[in-house]
């Protein structure tokens, strides 16, 4: 098991590299994360949603996707509420004082689906969740030690020093935990290091001291990797004068925006993610990403002016595309009879797109493939709450063909697809990138860093 001295030291990109080196060697290897919060998510190849994190693993394994992989994933629709999504279906919808109490009669969900892939699998390489320091949060634990326990497993920590302070993270871990939990713990693995390797040994000869753990290994910090964020927007934008100005609006609960990756690594545009208190650019394209709560985050784009600066951007001859609940923003109203996403209600749309949506309890789940207008060949994957009567699987468009709707997920990672939008919104030089291509040199170029840098003998002959 993989565990982090905080959220984003890089457990999820580990457990990639490990289960791609793994997979080369022949082994049928495995991810598992039993408890995530995201709201960036998949659909697995049984049809259950789970964490796009762990379908990246399932790729880097060279497996299809499972809903056993991430059995609990936990999607936010406020600071202190989510939707708790049980073996790749919804659940609940609960405060996390209610989560909290439920924690324990999930366990049961989780070591079920465990133990369904140490049957067909040769190794699991389980990622933790946040850290195990948060004392907290340790009562009925599923996430970190509570479930390095339950299967009696090692566990190696990680710390990311690119953030400073990584030897204080994990004097101060080690200092959280139980001393039977400090003894589960095999090894160190220092991520993310920039800069001359001799300098930072005395502070790993210093740690290795203090703690009685093995460092494992000192990873480089990798530059221009393309693999599927857990959670976190890219940081970092590059900005790419004269070229084809495409603005994402970011709402509180914006949901799945790896969709705009492709964008934002097509040569010929210049992706711009615009933030609250910040007005709407000028632009060539504006994309509504998804939301998990749609309403809310409606809401939230009319208090910022985004809405009248649309109608504005569209005088001017811009173009618009909403991804799933981006498009159902578009349309003339979005009704929630059940309180799906908060409280019973309906809003009005933005009123672009003529179509409306009613969110019902049960959620969409596919993995969908078809043709644009154009031709050109999209494939992805639905998720969602809401029902569109009247919407073909290709989306939507307006009279004057300036807005364009779909429930589609992933649509721009298809590069004859994403040319052939592009193309709609004006921009027609520039080829879009092949993601699936880049996806799998990264996850190859993290393995042969493993494979170089990591005592990976160590690790693979670790037993408990």
């Amino acid at each position: 098991m993989i565990q982090g001295t905080c959220s984003g030291a890089g457990k999820s990109t580990l457990v990639a590299g490990l289960c791609r080196l793994l997979a080369r060697r022949g082994l049928k290897v495995a991810p598992f994360k039993p408890q995530n919060m995201s709201l960036n998510s998949a659909v697995a190849a049984d049809g259950g949603e789970i964490s796009r994190a762990q379908a990246l693993q399932a790729q880097a394994a060279r497996i299809a996707p499972r809903t056993d992989m991430n059995p609990v994933l936990l999607k936010p629709t406020s600071d202190t509420r989510a939707q708790v999504v049980v073996g790749g279906k919804p659940y609940a919808e609960l405060e996390a004082g209610g989560y909290l109490a439920l924690k324990k009669e999930l366990l049961g969900e989780v070591m079920a689906a465990f133990e369904r892939l140490r049957r067909d699998f040769d190794t699991v390489i389980v990622e933790g969740a946040g850290s195990p320091a948060e004392v907290n949060l340790r009562e009925n634990d599923i996430a970190n030690m509570g479930f390095a326990e339950a299967v009696d497993c090692p566990v190696v920590l990680v710390a990311d020093i690119d953030r400073g302070g990584a030897l204080a993270h994990v004097v101060g871990t080690l200092a959280c935990l139980s001393a039977a939990e400090r003894r589960r713990i095999v090894g160190v693995v220092i991520n993310r290091f920039r800069g001359e390797r001799s300098l930072l040994q005395p502070g790993i000869d210093w740690l290795e001291r203090e703690t009685g753990k093995t460092v494992l290994g000192v990873l480089p910090y990798l530059h221009g990797l393309v693999l599927d964020a857990e959670d976190a927007l890219p940081e970092g934008l590059e900005r790419r004068r004269g070229a084809f100005r495409v603005v994402v609006p970011v709402y509180p609960r914006i949901s799945n925006h790896t969709d705009i990756e492709p964008l934002r690594l097509h040569p010929g545009v210049d992706l711009r993610l615009v933030g609250p208190g910040e007005p709407l650019p000028g632009a060539d394209l504006v994309v509504l990403p998804g939301s998990k709560n749609v309403r809310g985050d409606l809401q939230f784009v009319r208090s910022q002016g985004w809405d009248a600066a649309l109608r504005r951007h569209l005088r001017y001859g811009g173009k618009v595309i909403g991804l799933c609940g981006g498009m159902q923003m578009l349309g003339h109203a979005i009704h929630d009879p059940h309180g799906v996403e908060g409280l019973p209600g309906s809003s009005p749309g933005l009123g672009l797109l003529e179509l409306e949506t009613t969110l019902e309890r049960d959620k969409q789940l596919r993995n969908v493939s078809g043709s644009l207008s154009s031709g050109a060949a999209f494939s992805g994957y639905e998720i969602h709450m809401g029902r569109t009567p009247g919407l073909a699987l290709e989306g939507a468009r307006s009279a004057d063909e300036r807005v364009f709707g779909t429930y589609v997920h992933g649509i721009f990672d298809t590069p004859e697809a994403c040319n052939a939008l592009l193309a709609w919104a004006g921009l027609r030089e520039a080829a879009a990138v092949d993601l699936e291509a880049l996806r799998e040199a990264s996850l190859d170029r993290v393995a042969d860093t493993m494979e170089s840098e990591l005592k990976i003998d160590v690790l693979s002959s670790a037993r408990w």
